[in-house]
């Protein structure tokens, strides 16, 4: 009697992080119920159960698919019974789950509608169900919720942006263990005088401490990221440092372009110093308008420390692009007739001084090159001024013995808030 062959599906078998496959197409509704009791639905198109748990490496999904490495972040993440945790990009809920089992309350947020249905699908019918909350959307757009603790593997793009959200979070939070790439993770706690360290490890460890906590390879994900991870864990500085962030970016961002130089270096360039007179004209001005000249450290300021995209290659110029186009906002003219009468100045002074060694053929036009002259030498006269002051005050501060050779590369935090406080102290502003 011939054997019949029995066809078996593996799809029933398949773990949780697996794709499987269907020749099916269907359409479903997925509903999410929050936390006040409302609901979300979200109607999502398949070609099967296959698109629901294959990631999506455009916008950054590598799902952790070793139990073993997922059992030690959460080991290492120190939950207790009465945590509320955040978990940023749950995907299918392999860290999600165990993380429920140990806690109060999770709540997760993520971008992709595919993954929201996966997740709550792994703990429908379980005792974990009305404790878990997801939160459908671009976690850099959403307003986080109180949380205890931070658990979380991102997608790379947003490391950086993630990061200073998250320190500035207010209330504060106990600790966030979050997977980075590699180079990204090792740059946050890199120390003076290391070859990462650079303005993302400064601005990082001016708000919290940084630990390392284990190399993840990245055979551990399914698909495999092109570069190894690291995760790490940051505690957040309390209280936070009474800084004046955008001002301490502004300084820290101009020292690290060419953090390998002499301070002296660095800060005495032409550019730079035209840079800190406009500063200083800008706060003096405030100060006599009775405004203020800024200052606190407030942490509405701590986000902007996250707007570095060159955390990697720090060795630009640090030149600033668009001098001189401030001046047309500031010189129009109301009415057709002043504005084309301002217009034809304008040009005129530009051919004259293109020209200011020609020779005039009219009066009118040698009486206003004599003026153009006039004015523009009195105009540079009082730029070289308080260019001098500038430079007076930098090499003033930069003379002291401590400062005479140093190099960003090799200065820490404590030397960043001295020298930010002696500048701001003689008048020089960074912001």
């Amino acid at each position: 009697m011939p054997k019949v062959k029995k066809n078996r599906s593996s799809a029933a078998n398949a773990a949780p992080y697996s794709a499987t496959s269907s020749s099916s197409s269907s359409n479903y509704t997925t509903t999410t119920t929050s936390r006040n009791g409302g609901a979300q639905q979200a109607k999502v198109t398949s070609g099967g159960s296959a698109s629901l748990i294959t990631p999506n490496t455009s916008i950054g999904q590598h799902f952790l698919k070793n139990p073993a490495v997922v059992t030690a972040i959460v080991e290492k993440a120190g939950l207790k019974p009465t945590d509320i945790v955040l978990e940023v990009g749950p995907g299918t809920g392999n860290m999600t789950v165990p993380i429920l089992q140990r806690v109060k309350r999770v709540v997760a947020i993520e971008y992709d509608k595919r993954m929201v249905r996966e997740v709550i699908k792994r703990v429908e019918s379980t005792p974990e169900q009305n404790k878990l909350q997801v939160i459908q959307g671009d976690c850099m757009k959403v307003a986080f919720p109180f949380f205890d603790v931070c658990v979380a593997n991102i997608p790379y793009q947003i490391s950086s942006g993630l990061t200073f959200k998250l320190l500035a979070h207010r209330p504060m939070f106990r600790c966030a263990v979050i997977m980075f790439q590699e180079e990204f993770a090792l740059r946050l706690s890199a120390r003076p005088g290391e070859s990462l360290y650079c303005r993302l490890s400064v601005n990082t460890q001016l708000l919290a401490k940084v630990d390392q906590l284990m190399k993840v390879g990245r055979n551990n994900f399914r698909p495999p990221p092109k570069v190894e991870s690291r995760v790490v864990r940051i505690e957040v500085r309390k209280p936070p440092p009474p800084v004046n962030f955008t001002e301490w970016d502004g300084m820290v961002k101009l020292l690290f372009n060419r953090k390998n130089k002499t301070l002296r270096s660095v800060l005495l360039t032409k550019t730079t110093i035209r840079m800190l007179e406009e500063n200083m004209k800008t706060h003096e001005a405030l100060q006599g308008s009775g405004g203020g000249a800024g200052g606190g450290g407030g942490v509405e300021n701590i986000g902007s420390l996250g707007d570095m995209n060159d955390w990697v290659d720090e060795d630009g110029d640090g030149d600033g692009d668009g001098d001189g186009d401030g001046d047309e906002g500031k010189n129009k003219i109301k009415g057709n007739k002043g504005k084309k009468k301002k217009k034809e100045e304008d040009s005129d002074d530009e051919e004259m001084m293109a020209d200011g060694n020609s020779n005039s053929n009219s009066n009118s036009n040698s009486n206003s090159n004599s003026n153009s002259n006039s004015n523009s030498k009195n105009s540079n006269s009082g730029n070289a001024k308080a260019e001098s002051r500038v430079r007076t005050i930098i090499e003033r501060v930069l003379s002291e013995e401590k400062y005479v050779s140093t190099r960003t590369a090799k200065m820490d935090i404590d030397d960043f808030l001295e020298l930010l406080a002696k500048f701001n102290a003689a008048g020089i502003h960074f912001a």
